[in-house]
């Protein structure tokens, strides 16, 4: 009686396979490649707001990033493009304000937009008794007759830089108390009320392909790009034979790493079977700021090995880099 009831539940199984394998199928009977959803997608009109509406209450609350150049099908078919995993590419977790220098040169940069921090800025010349003598919220400059407090747009989108000078140079126990203030702060504190005082626009990071070479415009000065990149690259260029950053320097403005290639990692079996390397090997690439201008930087990826560098390998680790910093 046990194997009669055994067999009338197996005798389904096939029936039950058979529906669920049909939802993963197309009508023609082959599996749904989602590489035809990209090919065959569609632009759709932009949402437009009233006219009367006031712009100082509507912003971007969840920004979708401009692609980067043209999508570039291997072999002459179209691929689409892998989500970049969390955490591959992107700055690593990190504490709401930190330290920044170069050289002889400090600030800080607080993990929310300079709309967000102007009132906190003001309200620490207040608290500690500075003696405010001129305040403009357009250019985030407070006056006091001990230093001279500023915020701006940090290099990252969210992100931004204070900084506390006298006569040009940083004051040391002043940052130290403004990083001991903005610790103590919540990243969303004194968000209501700051629409109309936001001080400036997200800079946009963006790669670019110049003959045979890709490179990463950055619309910002050398000297803060180089801080940022240097203290990005320390916490998230730090996996042992994938992504390493061996050498930092600061007068040339470059940094040389160990990186696993794409090309490295996407060999198959036959091809390192067959080829002097039998197993996968990482190579050290320079990357190196230029300034191009006082508010223009480029980001260059330049072999400093023996071993194949290819166009397709340039891309994938300056998306990678660039990732760090947007």
């Amino acid at each position: 009686m046990q194997g009669g009831r055994m067999n009338s539940a197996l005798k389904w199984l096939p029936l039950a396979a058979a529906v669920v394998l049909a939802g993963c199928a197309r009508p023609d009977g082959y599996y749904h490649d989602r590489n035809v959803d990209y090919a065959e997608a569609s632009t759709a009109p932009a949402l437009t707001l009233p006219e009367t509406r006031d712009p100082q209450r509507y912003r971007d609350a969840m920004p979708v990033p401009q692609a980067a150049g043209e999508f570039r099908p291997p072999d002459g078919r179209f691929s689409a493009p892998s989500p970049q995993a969390l955490g591959a590419g992107r700055a690593v977790e990190r504490d709401f304000v930190e330290r920044r220098a170069i050289g002889s040169d400090a600030w800080l940069v607080v993990g929310a937009d300079p709309g967000t921090v102007w009132p906190q800025l003001e309200d620490f010349a207040r608290t500690r008794g500075l003696g405010i003598q001129a305040s403009d919220s357009t250019r985030g400059v407070i006056e006091t007759s001990q230093a001279r407090l500023s915020v701006r747009q940090g290099l990252r989108a969210g992100d931004s830089e204070v900084r506390c000078d006298q006569g040009g140079a940083p004051v040391e126990a002043c940052l130290d108390g403004l990083e001991a203030f903005f610790g103590a702060q919540s990243a969303t504190a004194s968000a209501s009320s700051l629409a109309a005082q936001r001080l400036a626009g997200e800079a946009q990071l963006s790669l670019e392909q110049r003959g045979d070479e890709w490179v990463v415009e950055i619309p910002l000065e050398t000297e803060r790009t180089w801080a940022e990149l240097d203290h990005q690259l320390s916490q998230d260029f730090t996996v042992e034979e994938r992504r390493e950053l061996l050498e930092s320097d600061p007068g040339g403005r470059e940094f040389l790493i160990s990186y696993m290639t794409v090309t490295e990692r996407n060999r198959n079996p036959l091809q390192i079977v067959f080829s002097p390397d039998v197993r996968q090997m990482h190579q050290q690439i320079r990357l190196v700021l230029e300034s191009e201008g006082p508010q223009q930087t480029v980001l260059r990826a330049v072999n400093a090995s023996d071993r194949d560098f290819s166009a397709d390998d340039q891309r994938e680790l300056l998306e990678r880099v660039a990732g760090l910093l947007r």
